[in-house]
C-alpha cells in the first residue's frame, strides 16, 4: 500500500469535502480522491466571459438550512438576480407578455392542483419515507400523468409543464410526481417559493469560495486530483482503493461521494447490494442543460418561458451592464446541446428577440461528463420508494454521500452538505464501533 487512512473519500464535491471536514475534526485521517482537476463536483465556478460563471449548481435560499448555516459560518455574502417585472411566454408560436404578478395569478390555480396532496405525502420533509403507504401509490405516477389528469387549458398546461421541466431538467413523463411534492414540502408547499429557491439568490463570491472554506477546515485531509478510482476491494484491514493509474491506498472505511449515475463505473468487491446496482443502472433522470450568454439588445430584466419541446425553454437575465446583458438559460434535453455554437440556442433566442446580438455562449454538458453522466438528481417514478432507504444504508464500511442521496434538498447543494454531515457522523460511529 502507498498509504493507509481511516477514511478514503471518492469525490471532492460538496458532500465529499463536507464529510472530510466532519471526520478530520473528529480526529480521523482522511484522503480525498477526485477525478477532476478541481473541487466542486457538479458545481463549477468558471471564467468564460472574463467574469465568474456558475456552470453547474449555484442558486440557494435561506429555506435551505445546511448551506445557509455554512454561509453564516464563513461570513459569505449573498447576492440576488435583478428584480424582474415582465414574464414573456410562448404558445403556438405566439409571444405573450405579462407582469410577474399577473403571471402568478394566472398560474396559481393550476399549480395548486398539481401539488395537491404534497402535505399528506411529505408531512416531514426531512423524513421523506415516513408515509410509505401513501408514497407507494403516488410514486407510481409520473408528473406528466398528474398534469394530464388536471385537464387544464392548453396554454396553462404548457406553462406548468415547462416550469416543472426546468425544475426537473427532464420531461415530465420521465419523472415521479413525488419529486414535485417533495420539493414543495421543503418550502411549506408554496410553488412560488420552489421557483425562488432555485433561481433568485447565490453566493456573491461563488460556490468555489464556499467549498474552499469547508476544505480549509478539514485540517489534515489529503486531496489528490486527476485520480479516477477503478475498483474498491474489501480486505481484512478495511478496503483497498485502486486508481486507474495503478496506485492503491488502504482505508478502514470508504465514502463514495459520487453521483448515482456513475456509481456502477467502479468495480466493487464484494459487489454493492443488488438494489444499489439497479438504482445506478436505471439512473436518475436529470438530462437537461444550462447555458450562459452575453448579448446586446436587452434593456430590462425579464423571464422567458417556452414550451418544453423547444431547445431552450427558459431564460432569465442575470446582469445588465452598459447595454450588455448576461443571461442564463435551460433546456430539458442535452442531446443537441452545443454551448459554443449559435445553432439552436441562438435561433431560439433570436426568434424571441430578433434584435438580439449574441456576443458569446458558454456551457458544460453534464450529461456527457464522465464524472456525472447527468445533471442534478431527479428520480423517476417508483425510484424514491424503491431505492432511497437502501442508498442511504452503509454496507460494512462503504457509505454513499451526495445530493442524490439526501433526505431533504436532493439535487441541490444543500442536499450535498446535509449528506456530507450525516455520513460524516455515521462513518465516525462506524469507526468507533458505536
Amino acid at each position: 500500500m502507498d498509504k493507509k487512512y481511516d477514511v478514503i473519500i471518492i469525490g471532492a464535491g460538496f458532500a465529499g469535502v463536507t464529510a472530510a471536514r466532519e471526520l478530520c475534526q473528529a480526529g480521523f485521517s482522511v484522503l480525498i480522491l477526485e477525478g477532476r482537476d478541481r473541487m466542486g463536483g457538479r458545481t463549477w465556478l468558471d471564467d468564460r466571459f472574463g467574469s465568474p460563471l456558475e456552470m453547474g449548481g449555484g442558486w440557494l435560499h435561506w429555506h435551505q438550512p445546511h448551506i445557509w448555516s455554512e454561509i453564516m459560518r464563513y461570513g459569505l455574502e449573498v447576492s440576488s438576480t435583478p428584480k424582474v417585472k415582465t414574464v414573456y411566454w410562448m404558445s403556438d408560436e405566439t409571444l405573450h407578455q405579462q407582469s410577474v404578478d399577473d403571471w402568478h395569478r394566472m398560474m396559481e390555480k393550476g399549480m395548486h392542483a398539481f401539488l395537491d396532496g404534497a402535505d399528506r405525502h411529505f408531512p416531514f420533509p426531512y423524513n421523506p419515507l415516513k408515509e410509505m403507504e401513501l408514497l407507494l401509490e403516488v410514486d407510481s405516477i409520473t408528473a406528466g400523468q398528474k398534469l394530464e389528469q388536471l385537464m387544464l387549458p392548453k396554454e396553462l398546461h404548457e406553462l406548468i409543464y415547462s416550469i416543472w421541466s426546468l425544475q426537473f431538467s427532464s420531461t415530465l413523463e420521465e419523472v415521479g410526481l413525488t419529486q414535485a411534492h417533495r420539493l414543495a414540502a421543503l418550502v411549506n408547499y408554496d410553488w412560488k417559493l420552489v421557483l425562488r429557491s432555485s433561481s433568485a439568490f447565490k453566493i456573491k463570491q461563488g460556490t468555489k469560495t464556499l467549498i474552499e472554506h469547508i476544505f480549509h477546515d478539514a485540517k489534515g485531509a489529503h486531496l489528490q486530483f486527476s485520480t479516477t478510482v477503478s475498483n474498491v476491494k474489501k480486505v481484512k484491514e478495511g478496503y483497498i482503493v485502486s486508481a486507474s493509474d495503478g496506485s492503491e491506498v488502504l482505508g478502514r472505511a470508504v465514502i463514495a461521494a459520487i453521483p448515482l449515475n456513475v456509481l456502477n463505473k467502479i468495480a466493487w468487491m464484494p459487489p454493492l447490494s443488488l438494489k444499489k446496482q439497479e438504482a445506478s443502472a436505471e439512473k436518475q433522470n436529470g438530462k437537461g442543460f444550462k447555458f450562459w450568454a452575453r448579448v446586446r439588445g436587452i434593456k430590462d430584466p425579464f423571464i422567458y418561458i417556452a414550451p418544453a419541446n423547444h431547445q431552450v425553454n427558459y431564460i432569465q437575465v442575470e446582469e445588465i451592464d452598459d447595454e450588455v446583458a448576461t443571461i442564463v438559460g435551460f433546456g430539458c434535453d442535452a442531446s443537441n446541446f452545443y454551448p459554443e455554437m449559435e445553432t439552436n440556442i441562438g435561433k431560439e433566442m433570436q426568434a424571441f428577440l430578433p434584435q438580439l446580438e449574441i456576443l458569446e455562449l458558454a456551457g458544460h454538458d453534464w450529461v456527457a461528463d464522465p464524472f456525472s453522466n447527468g445533471t442534478w438528481a431527479v428520480l423517476k417514478k417508483n425510484q424514491l420508494t424503491k431505492y432511497l432507504a437502501e442508498l442511504q444504508r452503509n454496507e460494512d464500511g462503504v457509505f454513499l454521500a451526495g445530493s442524490d442521496y439526501a433526505s431533504g434538498w436532493a439535487g441541490f447543494m444543500d442536499g450535498a452538505i446535509e449528506s456530507g454531515i450525516t455520513i460524516g457522523r455515521k462513518v465516525s460511529d462506524y469507526l468507533l464501533g458505536n
